[in-house]
């Protein structure tokens, strides 16, 4: 199982989401190919209902501590309720262009 498989199951498990995509966006770093160390995640679920989106993020990323200590580098969290999720026609803003490892 490829790390991809891996946070997409482990988010299935701990979301028990209504969508979920989980995006391997490292072709667009400047990194080896083979590192997969940057992610976009889209996830809706009805446990995101009252929290606010620091708690969101929290439950992904206690979700995710082992892949986060070992090689994510970078992972864009897109954390919505069914009813946020449908409001925005089921859209996630894409990523933007890397910078290159620094801030211009």
């Amino acid at each position: 199982m490829n790390r991809q498989q891996t946070i997409e199951q482990k988010l299935q498990e701990a979301l028990t989401p209504v969508y979920l995509e989980v995006v391997n966006e490292t072709h667009m770093h400047n990194v080896p190919e083979d590192n997969e160390s940057h992610y976009k995640v889209i996830a809706v679920s009805g446990l995101f209902e009252g929290k606010s989106l620091l708690q969101r993020h929290r439950l992904i990323n206690a979700a995710l501590a082992e892949e986060l200590s070992n090689g994510i580098h970078a992972l864009a969290l897109h954390t919505m309720t069914p009813d946020e999720w449908s409001a925005k026609n089921g859209q996630a803003p894409d990523s933007p262009p890397c910078l290159g490892g620094g801030a211009k």
